[in-house]
């Protein structure tokens, strides 16, 4: 079992900027060896980090809204293996009223929040021993139940949709001993969670990488918060 006090090997999908920017720096600080990706072949943050690390980031490039990139991604990991792959994606068009959202804008966040994700984890799972843990950053906006407020309507669908296909691979896998995880991090200001939000990023991903750790060897799908506790779906 892999937990977050121990070191491990991490793919982390999504890390230039933000939450997954800061995930990949948390796990380096724990000791652990990582491969992460950035979409473009512009220099980020995650390219400084990677400079610093003494060898143990290597940063890879990938547009999961493009099937062909995340195969031929697929293609260059070849036979590594990963103690954990986490998914990290997400957009925001603002807080629109469903009935004024374009076509073009639901369907660019469908791709992003749901759809995407979703084939990395089908065309990786294969990179994740059977000790390992597949994990995606969802969010508590994700919640059906937690939804008595309304507001960032399509945010909040592609989050449930995400919540929904990664509860279908579950089924559809029900013999995996892997750890399979939704992440809620909080609202953390970030580019996406904005200035006015409740968390820093160090507030939130310490806790979620604690709680990822936690996780390990259990087996099973789990919608949980940065604390560990369990989300209503």
């Amino acid at each position: 079992m892999t937990d977050s006090t121990t070191s491990g090997s991490a793919l982390v999908i999504g890390a230039s900027r933000g939450l997954g920017l800061a995930l990949v720096a948390e796990y380096l600080d724990r000791g652990w060896q990582v491969t992460a990706t950035v979409r473009g072949a512009a220099r980020t943050g995650l390219h400084d980090l990677a400079d610093a690390s003494g060898g143990r980031l290597t940063v890879e490039e990938v547009d999961i809204a493009v099937p062909e990139q995340v195969t031929a991604l697929r293609e260059r990991i070849g036979d590594r293996k990963f103690d954990l792959l986490f998914v990290n994606a997400g957009i925001t068009q603002g807080d629109v009223p469903v009935g004024d959202v374009t076509t073009e804008s639901f369907t660019e966040v469908m791709i992003t929040n749901a759809l995407s994700p979703m084939r990395v984890v089908e065309a990786f799972q294969d990179v994740v021993p059977p000790t390992g843990t597949i994990g995606v950053m969802s969010s508590r906006q994700g919640s059906v139940s937690l939804n008595t407020n309304g507001g960032h309507e399509v945010y909040r669908a592609s989050k449930s949709a995400l919540n929904q296909l990664m509860r279908s691979f579950a089924a559809r896998h029900a013999d995996d001993p892997r750890t399979l995880l939704l992440m809620c991090p909080g609202w953390v200001r970030t580019g996406l969670g904005g200035p006015g939000a409740l968390l820093s990023i160090e507030e939130s991903i310490p806790a979620v990488v604690d709680t990822i750790g936690k996780q390990a060897g259990l087996g099973g799908l789990h919608y949980l918060d940065r604390e560990g506790q369990t989300l209503p779906w």
